[in-house]
């Protein structure tokens, strides 16, 4: 029998695909369209829905926020959090993993949130934890720009130890409910931590009940050297773009290497890539699907928008036809160094064109062929699993019931994904295998 793998999808609550013939028309706002997608999901055996979000609207692109709001890119989008409880009351098995920014939240109120959405989705709640990239992000909360990226990192290893501190607060067996003795909980098991780091000072304890999972799962996207390290020290999931076999494999083997050195078994830090398949009911239809989106000047606008706000560099300036130049930056290096594919003299157009699949050729045919190359591709890199997402998160239910009831069929059959659900909790769906 094959290794079975890992699946989960990558969408924000936005706008759907909403322009387009199969569309909910731009009003996904009550959330009922992400319930049903996830929903579909649950039927399908996905490990979780993770939403994505940002805490700014861009102006990165041409120093206006134009691409972004024209194209719906940035904004609107609702706050995940409200969204993963709704999701997590309408669903019983898939986990919602939901984006929350050390910038954005004071620890104690995080961890009370994180607290609050695992017993709602009764031990199905996960964390992405990110940092914000972005210098208006930081100035939507009383700054001028961020701290370097090193000093982001070091400050989030202090807030996921403080964090951690504050779900330990109620020792095991604090909540009695004696109705002898009238006592719900019992004080002398539930402590301050009087935590004083170098960042963040907090008293404790946290004034919620210990959560189904004890803590949240914990996803994490680390490409650069430093975000590889944090996420291999800390997460449960680490996603990253697939960028072709021998990088997706040199990736996953790293992280692995990190996590047992920093003293964790390495099989319980699961790697997602993330893909786009395009699937159609036969290949030529599929390319010609590709080639009408992927090849439009809008798309390329769009692309290069989407990839200067995670980054803070203005793509605008640059020519099309042109090798990018070596370019650093204080927002996500790990996303620009992914998109950028140095020393592959590659023009920009040509890594915007990458950039529609991924870097992971053969994604694009039909049910059966992706879901054999998925299956080759898992071999080679030895796992563990993919993210699916589709062209900056715009999904319809069409998109949706090509990958639920067509390419994922194509995998079960394969015997590359589950059937069925087996665990309780998202942190032990993940280690299943």
């Amino acid at each position: 029998m094959p290794k079975p793998f890992h699946l989960a999808w990558f969408m924000n609550f936005a706008v759907d695909d909403w322009n387009t013939t199969y569309s909910a028309g731009g009003k996904p706002w009550d959330g009922s369209f992400y319930v049903d997608m996830a929903l579909s999901m649950e039927r399908a055996g996905f490990d979780f829905i993770m939403i994505e979000d940002t805490l700014m609207m861009s102006e990165a692109y041409g120093e206006s926020s134009e691409a972004y709001l024209k194209y719906a890119l940035m904004g609107p989008k609702g706050d995940p959090a409200p969204l993963a409880a709704l999701i997590g009351q309408k669903t019983s098995k898939i986990g919602v993993v939901a984006t929350m920014s050390t910038l954005g939240y004071p620890p104690f109120m995080l961890a009370r949130l994180c607290a609050t959405l695992d017993h709602i989705c009764k031990g199905r709640f996960g964390w992405n934890i990110v940092t914000s990239g972005e210098d208006l992000a930081a100035q939507n909360f009383g700054m001028d720009h961020l701290p370097p990226r090193e000093v982001r990192y070091e400050m989030a290893d202090e807030y996921v130890q403080l964090c951690l501190k504050l779900w330990s607060s109620w020792e095991p067996g604090a909540v009695v409910r004696d109705q002898a003795t009238n006592t719900y909980a019992d004080y002398t098991k539930v402590k301050p931590i009087n935590h004083e780091g170098k960042y963040f000072k907090v008293r404790g304890p946290l004034n919620t009940t210990p959560m189904p999972q004890g803590r949240p799962a914990f996803v994490q996207a680390g490409g650069s050297p430093r975000g590889r390290q944090f996420a291999a020290e800390t997460a449960d999931s680490i996603i990253v773009a697939a960028t072709g076999i021998p990088a997706m494999k040199e990736f996953r083997d790293d992280i692995r290497r990190r996590a047992e050195g920093a003293g964790r078994n390495p099989d319980d830090v699961k790697v997602f890539f993330i893909v786009q398949p395009i699937l159609a009911e036969t290949m030529d239809e599929a390319k010609d699907r590709h080639d009408r989106y992927f090849n439009s000047d809008t798309y390329i606008e769009m692309t290069l928008a989407s990839i200067s706000s995670v980054t803070d560099i203005d793509f605008s300036k640059f020519d099309l036809d042109a090798e990018l130049p070596r370019l650093t930056t204080n927002g996500e290096q790990g996303s620009l160094d992914a998109f950028a594919q140095w020393g592959k003299g590659k023009t920009l157009r040509q890594l915007v064109k990458d950039r529609a699949t991924r870097g992971l050729d053969g994604v694009i045919g039909t049910p059966d062929s992706v879901a054999e190359r998925l299956g080759d591709v898992m071999e080679q890199v030895g796992g563990d699993g993919f993210l699916i997402s589709s062209p900056f998160q715009k999904v319809n239910r069409q998109y949706i019931n090509q990958i639920c009831e067509g390419l994922v069929p194509a995998l079960q059959r394969r015997g590359l994904t589950r059937t069925t659900y087996t665990k309780s909790t998202l942190r032990e769906t993940m280690r299943e295998f």
